[in-house]
């Protein structure tokens, strides 16, 4: 299945950085526009747990800040 997403954009001082519209959680980084995209892809995947096995596990973390 394919999903179009919309990511905005900008080069800052070394890096190209864009963020996802439709899911402002997921931001990322590339030396070049094609890293960046690619960089992206794989982070939507990360973030949407495509790739996580329907024999998960759940786990709560405390953090002390």
């Amino acid at each position: 299945m394919k999903t179009k997403l919309k990511m905005i954009y900008w080069q800052s001082e070394k890096f190209c950085v864009g963020k996802l519209l439709n899911h402002s959680e997921i931001m990322t980084q590339g030396e070049t526009f094609e890293e960046l995209e690619e960089n992206m892809k794989e982070a939507t995947t990360l973030m949407t747990m495509d790739d996580v096995s329907p024999k998960y596990k759940i786990k709560e973390l405390v953090l002390s800040v």
